[in-house]
């Protein structure tokens, strides 16, 4: 049983033999003629209301070009298997049981023109312009337009109800708990602290600056609160939805799928700034590392909320090069789909804490529940997030407010511990940040600092002093226009 045979029996109940016209090979109308029969048997046989030969013009261009095959009369000709199977006034065989006007049986002997004809909808072809298409042009009938690809929605922040409280910090600080929408592990909630020193002054600030820490890392870094306070900006910094003060037991510390979910965390913060600021109050924000990538794509999506954004370290590339992400990025996907949460290897050999805890200045004071050594367990779910956002970052920004970026001027990844790394980027590839940060938009200014550390504003005294003179330099160029 040949193939057109075999989609002319699934097409109807009963067949009718094909002619020997019908089983003869070889191209042209014949070849055409066994087309049109397997699209006679309709759409279940492979058939289609609209390539099943509705129209001459249909058959010329599934039987034959007209422009090879003769003119237009030769393709739309009647053909020797159509006519032989052609049903005669008598019936098929003869004699026709059938009353008139009567379906009676279902078998159908009929030509595929006809058949495919008779198959289709009875509504008009949608090339057809009818008065009802142009008196409802957006009906359900209308072809539909392509479908965009989907961005983040800018979520709306919720009413907060909590109240300011003294912090961890000392009576200078305060926070505040923000409420968020709930996820699949429970309750989530960020944590706004502002620098709240006893003043004089009657007259509020117009202008802020809100910091986002990094991976596995809260706001302590106090002597940038008192740096921007003395530039005359309100300080706010902000705990991150699962880490240092918003972190809460059921929750799986730091671990977010994709970094447009702080898009609540940092519109919900804004929100308080603006309440408490007004509504006009020009905003910069100050990110470090990971937090310096969140905030820059938060920036990309949000063109005109703020005046500035300074990136200490920012993580803006997946060490090794975009190579490695490339190549790395399907199986972490393939991974993060079946197991997000499934921990990865740890690399964390303690060498970056120990620089911050041994410094001449007597080193540094942090909460270890909530910047533990090693850090938190990275996450399948949680780098493929990062990927992302990668990815994003190397197809090109358009952040119109001007950008500072600032990193060490050297890199030191070694699985030994050396002493140069008192003075130097143990975390990040520097080249590569520089390499992008051309990528994030038109005004970007970038910063080395020599003797940098990871987190520069933990650095010793010589380039902390550094990383602030260079801010204040860049400030004074472009200010908070």
């Amino acid at each position: 049983m040949s193939d057109g045979e075999d989609r002319s029996v699934r097409g109807s109940p009963a067949r009718t033999p094909r002619t020997a016209a019908g089983r003869e090979g070889g191209s042209g109308p014949e070849a055409g003629a066994a087309g049109r029969d397997a699209a006679a048997a309709g759409p279940d046989a492979g058939g289609d209301a609209n390539r099943g030969g509705g129209t001459d013009r249909g058959d010329a261009n599934r039987g034959g070009d007209p422009n090879r095959g003769g003119d237009r009369d030769d393709a739309v000709e009647p053909r020797a298997d159509v006519v032989a199977r052609r049903p005669s006034p008598a019936g098929p065989r003869g004699d026709d049981p059938r009353p008139a006007g009567s379906a009676g049986s279902h078998e159908w002997t009929g030509s595929a023109r006809v058949a495919g004809a008779r198959r289709r909808a009875r509504g008009a072809s949608p090339r057809t312009l009818t008065l009802a298409s142009l008196r409802s042009p957006l009906s359900v009938d209308a072809p539909s337009s392509p479908a965009r690809p989907r961005t983040p929605s800018t979520p709306r922040p919720r009413p907060q109800r909590g109240r300011w409280e003294e912090d961890v910090l000392g009576p200078d600080y305060r926070r505040l708990t923000l409420t968020l929408t709930p996820d699949d592990e429970g309750d989530v909630v960020a944590t706004l602290v502002r620098y709240d020193p006893p003043t004089d002054e009657a007259v509020r600030p117009v202008r802020a600056v809100l910091y986002v820490h990094g991976w596995s890392d809260y706001f302590f870094q106090t002597e940038l609160a008192e740096y921007w306070h003395s530039q005359g900006a309100a300080f706010f910094a902000l705990d991150l939805r699962k880490y240092g003060r918003s972190l809460r037991p059921h929750q799986t510390p730091g671990y977010m799928e994709h970094l447009h979910e702080y898009d609540e965390d940092l519109e919900t913060a804004l929100a308080v700034i603006h309440t408490e600021l007004g509504t006009h109050a020009a905003v910069m924000l100050n990110g470090h590392s990971t937090g310096g990538l969140t905030g820059v794509l938060w920036a990309n999506r949000n063109p005109g909320r703020l005046r500035g954004l300074v990136l200490n370290s920012p993580w803006l590339e997946l060490q090794g090069s975009s190579t490695v992400r490339t190549v790395s990025t399907p199986a972490i996907r393939q991974l993060a789909r079946f197991q997000p949460k499934a921990p990865l290897p740890n690399i964390d050999a303690g060498y970056y804490a120990r620089t911050l805890r041994d410094l001449e200045s007597g080193g540094w004071e942090f909460n270890p529940a909530w910047r533990p050594v090693p850090s938190f367990a990275v996450r399948a779910g949680w780098l493929r997030g990062i990927i992302e956002g990668h990815a994003t970052v190397a197809a090109g920004l358009s952040v119109a407010c001007p950008i500072i970026v600032l990193t060490s001027d050297r890199t030191i990844i070694s699985p030994r511990w050396s002493e140069d790394m008192r003075q130097a980027d143990i975390v990040l590839d520097v080249e590569l940040l520089a390499r992008r940060a051309p990528h994030l938009g038109p005004v970007v200014t970038i910063a080395r600092i020599p003797g940098g550390i990871h987190d520069l504003t933990l650095s010793r005294p010589a380039p902390r002093a550094r990383y602030y003179a260079e801010i204040t330099r860049w400030l004074a160029g472009y200010g908070w226009s």
